[in-house]
């Protein structure tokens, strides 16, 4: 499979995220990012590579898989695009690029760690003891869900987010030092996640630079990656 057409002297990054309620902002972080160099990989505006032969989720998968660099950002809204699996698209990219170990910045909005810090003081740290909590309140039937659903909405799109920012921080590995590429930045306006996007990538052949020199042996990763798996 042919990759995306770039130029060999830019990084390519992809900006991974549900499109609803933030299309300003997916527009100005491809403006910056294409403004400091970057070839931006974006479906909102277009620039994923779509294979016909393949379906919408294979292409975004195959452009984690070919990407330099990875940007996701987690808002309230988890996304139209959840399959029979449970899992959104954005969701699913998120976990790609942890799986291949792509150097990744993750923004998360303020509303997910504060709802996640919650559950935790609740005594729920997952997704199923979420489910056994609201079975116990009594939203256990079709009905009860439907109705939660509608409250989960005014603040918190569906509270799988609160999954994605626990794969984000790598909850899943017990040891600190393994636990690598898991700063996510909480933001609760354009303008701080605008911020973060210059800080990080605003000083091109700097990233450039660490991209060489630590992301250069796909081989190494993936020896890393099944080292830490199999802890």
């Amino acid at each position: 499979m042919k990759k995306e057409n770039t130029s060999p002297s830019h990084l390519s990054i992809m900006v991974s995220s549900t499109v609803y309620g933030i299309e300003e902002l997916l527009e100005q972080i491809y403006a910056m990012l294409s403004g400091f160099g970057y070839e931006v990989w974006c479906s909102h505006k277009g620039t994923v590579t779509v294979y016909p032969h393949q379906t919408a989720l294979d292409s975004c998968l195959a452009a984690v898989e070919r990407c330099d660099l990875f940007l996701c950002i987690i808002t309230p809204q988890y996304g139209s695009g959840v399959l029979p699996d449970g899992l959104g698209f954005t969701h699913q990219e998120l976990l790609k690029a942890i799986e291949l170990g792509k150097p990744r910045w993750i923004l998360a909005h303020h509303h997910i760690p504060f709802a996640r810090s919650l559950f935790m003081k609740l005594g729920c740290k997952n997704a199923k003891e979420r489910e056994e909590m609201f079975a116990k309140l009594g939203f256990d039937t079709k009905e009860e869900k439907k109705k939660l659903k509608q409250r989960e909405q005014t603040i918190i799109d569906d509270f799988r987010v609160i999954d994605m920012y626990d794969a984000a921080i790598r909850r899943d590995l017990k040891t600190y030092q393994d636990r690598t590429g898991n700063w996510v930045q909480k933001f609760s306006s354009n303008d701080d996640a605008k911020l973060f996007a210059s800080a990080q990538f605003g000083r091109y052949r700097d990233v450039e630079d660490f991209i060489q020199n630590h992301f250069s042996n796909p081989d190494a990763i993936r020896r890393e990656i099944e080292r830490r798996d199999s802890k």
